[in-house]
């Protein structure tokens, strides 16, 4: 995940032209020991940092074309698309219609987008707290009153590094080590919300999924800044902001979407056009201030199934654009096609 890359979170989705998912800093060790994921390549072909949860490999939208494999993989998960695969149009019908009873909340046969936003934000809810159950349970042994102090955190994360890793050289791997206990522990200590120094699972929740918290925005930032800020002013120069998107190129001819980038930066992000973006521009590039994801889906969604074009989608307009919403975010990973029993 991260802006951090999605795998934990993210996974969460929007229709806006630029996508990407974030990763808590805790998540990017690439160990055997401690079970996480592993980072994304930095030389992805096109890297973005916004906070809109990017959870698919193909585009969205290639040549402008609607490309239903990438709702597919990013509401149902890789492997699990493919389990989806296998189900008959007949069998999802029968369990997309029982979803759509459930969107339903009022009863009246037609589905608006308030409840479809609604029922998204649940699904993209529903994955952070499954998430953060399942980790918090693995935890288990190290609470003192149902609550993880930062000390234990860090020995069940950071264990297997001995006193040689903690004193190593600024340019070897441990010290990469070092910064990322840095990070997780000023993270730690932003998701503690009534200062107790400990987190309880709720906090504990914020401290893996920071960008849906809005008291962990700012962390949100300040890490972005530091993973681009090369020369470490506290800004992002254009160099520094294209660098991170398409590193070590400089003997390729830029792509047009690196040169569109530029454009982005000179003319939208760098607002007061000092050359760089302080920590409000950054703040406002990853984390738009006037975008609902959950709204653009839906209304993605009606725009889609809608046949009479009432802004509203009866359970049969639904079945009818069935394959529509089994790349959506109503499908809540082929979970809900695959246990309909849940809901």
């Amino acid at each position: 995940m991260r802006r951090w890359q999605v795998i934990l979170i993210c996974w969460l989705l929007s229709v806006h032209p630029m996508h990407s998912a974030v990763v808590p800093i805790s998540e990017e060790k690439n160990d055997s020991d401690n079970d996480s994921e592993t980072p994304a390549g930095d030389n992805a072909e096109n890297k973005t940092r916004v906070q809109e949860k990017d959870l698919s490999d193909v585009e969205h939208n290639p040549d402008d074309e609607h490309n239903p494999d990438y709702d597919h993989e990013a509401f149902l998960g890789k492997e699990e698309a493919k389990s989806f695969d296998e189900l008959t149009p007949e069998e999802s019908k029968m369990r997309l219609g029982k979803i759509v009873e459930k969107i339903d909340k009022d009863n009246d046969g037609l589905v608006t987008e308030d409840e479809l936003k609604v029922w998204i934000k649940y699904v993209q809810n529903r994955y952070i707290q499954n998430d953060a159950d399942k980790q918090w349970k693995e935890l288990q042994s190290e609470l003192a009153d149902n609550k993880l102090v930062w000390e234990a955190y860090k020995k069940r994360t950071y264990g297997f590094l001995d006193d040689q890793d903690m004193n190593a050289e600024e340019d070897s791997e441990s010290y990469n080590y070092k910064d990322m206990i840095k990070r997780d522990e000023r993270r730690f200590e932003r998701a503690d919300k009534n200062g107790d120094g400990a987190l309880d699972q709720e906090e504990f929740a914020d401290f893996l999924h920071p960008e849906e918290a809005p008291h962990m925005r700012d962390i949100v930032v300040e890490e972005t800044i530091e993973d681009i800020d090369k020369d470490k002013d506290g800004k992002i120069s254009l160099a520094e902001y294209i660098g991170d998107m398409w590193p070590n190129r400089e003997d390729e001819e830029e792509p047009e979407w690196v040169k569109t980038e530029r454009e982005q930066f000179t003319s939208f992000r760098d607002k007061d056009k000092d050359g760089h973006m302080d920590h409000d521009e950054v703040k406002e590039w990853i984390i738009p201030p006037d975008y609902d994801h959950s709204e653009a889906e839906a209304r993605h969604l009606i725009a889609e199934s809608d046949e009479d074009a009432d802004g509203k989608l009866t359970k049969e307009e639904i079945l009818d654009k069935y394959d529509v919403f089994v790349g959506s975010q109503a499908t809540d990973f082929g979970e809900a096609l695959t246990r309909h029993d849940e809901f």
